[in-house]
């Protein structure tokens, strides 16, 4: 059976930097990067923000070894995951994966191409004026061609930066959980988030419910030192780039 990984998170607002000690990720070494998303130009000019209504993300982030520029679909369904697309593949620099995406009760289906790149290789991409999308790969306007063909990649605009700080492997509760803390136009996120993967036995059943109970474990190990978790309906992806949008920032 072809079973899927799963990317369980939990968002907390507010005091990050409270909640990160509290988590115990202030004292483990920190990845710090900056973050751009890329939208249709004409469309931000107009309030709206067709990619990522269409299940679109493209992303880039600047700052890390290496920097990358991801494509990812989300929502989407293994029917529209067609050809080479259909399953997760790593050929370097390329890294392909489909997972399941929990956030609450939200459960969604996620496909994402990352590009890796040579640190520096992409702050012009994001520079006032530029358009984002002449740095997506062939390989990955492939993967919009096969799997999103609806969209268009023409004159986009770079929304951001979004200071990034992500602690990754962090113990608690008896799991190993990423943080990342977002901070960008007066809005501070910290995204909590573990992988369950499925194992040889399991079935889709078993794997349901062993992911749940460790969504129950991990939403009451952040609960249990006194951090509250965040129950606004929208994801932050969608609130950052609003809040970009509206600012006019690029």
């Amino acid at each position: 059976m072809n079973l899927l990984p799963i990317e369980i998170k939990v968002n907390i607002e507010g005091d990050v930097t409270a909640a990160l000690s509290a988590l115990g990720g202030s004292s483990s070494p920190r990845t710090t990067r900056r973050i751009w998303f890329a939208e249709d130009r004409d469309g931000v000019a107009g309030g709206r923000m067709p990619l990522l209504d269409g299940g679109v993300i493209v992303r880039l982030r600047i700052g890390g070894d290496p920097d990358d520029l991801t494509v990812k679909l989300r929502p989407c369904t293994r029917e529209q995951l067609v050809g080479r697309f259909s399953a997760p593949f790593e050929a370097e620099p390329f890294t392909y994966k489909i997972e399941e995406d929990w956030s609450g009760n939200r459960r969604v289906l996620a496909a994402s191409l990352v590009h890796g790149h040579p640190p520096g290789a992409l702050p012009d991409a994001v520079k006032p004026g530029a358009d984002p999308g002449a740095s997506i790969d062939v390989v990955q306007d492939q993967f919009l061609h096969a799997c999103a063909p609806a969209v268009r990649l023409d004159g986009l605009v770079a929304l951001g930066p979004i200071l990034s700080t992500k602690v990754d492997e962090v113990p608690l509760g008896g799991l190993e959980a990423d943080l990342e803390a977002w901070s960008v136009a007066d809005l501070n996120f910290l995204e909590v988030s573990i992988r369950v993967k499925p194992k040889g036995e399991d079935d889709v059943e078993k794997f349901t419910a062993r992911a749940e109970r460790k969504q129950r474990k991990l939403e009451d190990a952040v609960r249990e030192r006194g951090v509250v978790l965040s129950e606004h309906p929208e994801n932050k992806t969608r609130r950052v780039l609003t809040a970009l949008a509206g600012a006019g920032q690029n």
